[in-house]
């Protein structure tokens, strides 16, 4: 029982690190890795989350491993399957294919013997890793997983229903001015006209990053993340969140996020968390996910992304 947990202890420690060691790299080459998907040649089609074989979107940070493997090895399908789940579907893995990790969290159970002398059971999280394969890397699956989703219209003036999206939730948006920022103490979104950006899509992106803050109120999910001033770790990781949420948004949405040049302050402060806390990355992308789910429960036929991570 000890060596499977000195086991289990040493997969968790390699997988945080491992993932937390890669997006440090990337930042510190001034690259946001959550927004690469974007600029990436390769995307023919809007960009979405990663899927999984049955069409379910990948939460967390799969959905970052996940971009990540698509843009360096340039498959364009959103879809990645286990080598059973290929099978399963009539499919075969090319020979000499490599996968791509992803992980989902679990526990084990251990008893301990508390002050009193009484055996407790508790329940020890951690993450398991297991391999999957973009559709490209398949042969014979159903036509559906290798067709390309409709190219960007760049002619796009306003967008219907990314403007419906982000009224349904009932958040007080104000326009005018020249920032883009939620106030917490008036609980509202304050946004620059839409003229004032270079196309609809870089409003869109934009109120989503504020949405993403506006969930973080006492009255909705009351993410309090120890932010006590500007440029604090608190504030850090909360904008981080924001980031990686506005992403998974953008995806949900089919909309292009805005690829702003990279702030200097905030890349610095973000890896000076990750270097800190091999498990901020993790944490900052299940909040966001969770963020984003709370969004879409607000629509009038709202949709679920469960954290299936």
């Amino acid at each position: 029982m000890a060596t499977a947990t000195k086991t289990s202890s040493k997969t968790r420690r390699d997988i945080y690190q491992e993932v937390t060691d890669k997006i440090v790299r990337q930042l510190e080459n001034g690259i946001r890795p959550w927004l690469k998907p974007w600029s990436a040649e390769h995307a023919a089609g809007r960009i979405s989350r990663p899927l999984r074989h049955n069409g379910e979107p990948y939460n967390g940070i799969n959905i970052l491993m996940l971009w990540a493997s698509a843009e360096e090895q340039g498959f364009v399908s959103p879809y990645w399957l286990t080598f059973r789940q290929a099978k399963s579907l009539g499919g075969s893995v090319r020979k000499g294919e490599k996968g791509s990790p992803v992980v989902y969290a679990s526990t084990f159970e251990k008893t301990d013997t508390d002050d009193n002398g009484d055996e407790v059971e508790q329940k020890i999280p951690f993450l398991k890793q297991y391999t999957v394969f973009a559709a490209e890397q398949i042969e014979g699956l159903p036509d559906h997983y290798y067709e390309m989703k409709q190219p960007p219209n760049d002619s796009i003036e306003r967008i219907d229903h990314a403007d419906a999206f982000f009224r349904a939730t009932g958040a007080d948006i104000r326009e005018g001015g020249n920032r883009a920022y939620y106030s917490i103490s008036t609980d509202h979104i304050q946004m620059p006209p839409l003229e004032c950006f270079r196309d609809a899509e870089s409003f869109a992106s934009c109120l989503a990053h504020e949405s993403l803050h506006w969930t973080r109120h006492k009255s909705r999910l009351d993410r309090d993340l120890g932010r006590k001033r500007w440029g604090d770790a608190g504030y850090a990781m909360e904008e981080l969140v924001a980031e990686l949420g506005s992403a998974f948004l953008c995806a949900d949405l089919a909309i292009t996020p805005e690829v702003m040049p990279d702030h200097a302050d905030y890349i610095g402060s973000w890896l000076e968390k990750l270097q800190n806390d091999k498990r901020a990355i993790f944490t900052a992308a299940s909040l966001a996910c969770k963020a984003v789910d709370y969004l879409h429960s607000l629509q009038p036929t709202p949709t679920s992304h469960a954290n299936m991570e």
